[in-house]
């Protein structure tokens, strides 16, 4: 079974990759040229999954769609909190 992390974040020259729900670190000069925030990568051979990225990306899109759905605009006028 493959084992797959998504880069989460990149910090300086560390990326902080997801894997399992855990969070990893390693250094960006370890990992393919060009990776970027969202991408998932296959920590056998570290390279970019094209596939599992783009299924990754429309499953956020779907969730932020369904998130923002039904959402009523802020009321007019102006207020303070």
């Amino acid at each position: 079974m493959t084992t797959r992390a998504t880069l989460d974040r990149i910090e300086d020259d560390i990326a902080v990759l997801v894997v399992e729900g855990r969070e990893l670190t390693r250094p960006l000069s370890d990992l393919p040229a060009g990776i970027r925030e969202g991408d998932v990568l296959d920590l056998d051979t570290l390279e970019v999954d094209p596939e599992a990225t783009e299924a990754l990306r429309e499953e956020v899109r779907r969730a932020r769609e369904k998130a923002t759905r039904g959402k009523k605009p802020p009321p007019a006028g102006s207020f303070d909190l």
